[in-house]
């Protein structure tokens, strides 16, 4: 009977894709931070009904292998007073507050499956760093707030720059990383939800995330977004992904 036989070459390698180029996969594994700590709390501030298409991307987002993550949800509260008491609830914590780093989700954001796994890899010169979504609508901007560059400091929309970290001067929270101990450089509350009028100066107002960037810069913290990083923005009402 007729037949094929391979024979294996005495110099053939055993050593495997990885260890033929040792260089390439120690920088893999260095860029990619999964042999450090990254235990992480997530906290969702939500009016209580979440979406099957929003918990579904939740659901199928990838957490690093043998490492702490939990999720803590906040319910029917104001959102700047939810995200406070997230925080204080993970700060008082015994084990919690030992974490290093903090995530929020937003009840309507759709996170790409390794969406968490790039936010660590670019945190480390930064103290928070954000996926990138726009606001719902036509004419929606991106969630990418002022150019560290200018003087003094603004929280204008930018136009972002793809697959690469921005740098600027406030995130939003739909989804972002945070390292856990600015919460113990800002002073609290961490978040507040501005809308008022000063006689002589003018109206006031801010949403609860760029609040706290605002506090933080105070305290030199730095804020950046992932522009590889993209996050949809579910629109329920009208079955439109932004």
């Amino acid at each position: 009977m007729e037949g094929t036989v391979r024979v294996k070459q005495l110099n053939e390698s055993f050593v495997g894709r990885n260890n033929e180029n040792l260089e390439a996969a120690r920088n893999r594994l260095i860029r990619g931070n999964t042999y450090r700590d990254l235990s992480t709390v997530c906290i969702v501030a939500t009016r209580g009904m979440i979406p099957a298409k929003v918990v579904s991307s939740w659901l199928s987002m990838a957490t690093p292998m043998n490492q702490k993550f939990v999720r803590i949800f906040v319910e029917k509260m104001e959102v700047a007073d939810a995200y406070n008491t997230g925080v204080e609830i993970v700060m008082n914590h015994p084990e919690l507050s030992k974490w290093r780093f903090l995530l929020t989700i937003e009840e309507d954001n759709c996170p790409p499956q390794d969406g968490l796994l790039m936010l660590y890899e670019s945190i480390d010169k930064f103290d928070a760093i954000s996926g990138l979504y726009w606001v719902k609508g036509e004419n929606g901007s991106a969630m990418c707030y002022g150019n560290p560059k200018v003087m003094p400091k603004d929280f204008v929309p930018q136009i972002p720059i793809p697959d690469t970290v921005m740098e600027v001067n406030g995130i939003g929270q739909g989804f972002a990383l945070f390292k856990m101990d600015i919460f113990k450089r800002v002073q609290k509350p961490w978040f507040k939800t501005l809308q008022h009028y000063v006689p002589g100066q003018g109206m006031t107002a801010a949403t609860q995330d760029l609040y706290f960037c605002m506090e933080a810069a105070k305290q030199g913290c730095r804020f950046a977004v992932d522009t590889r990083c993209r996050v949809g923005h579910w629109d329920q009402q009208n079955q439109t992904m932004w």
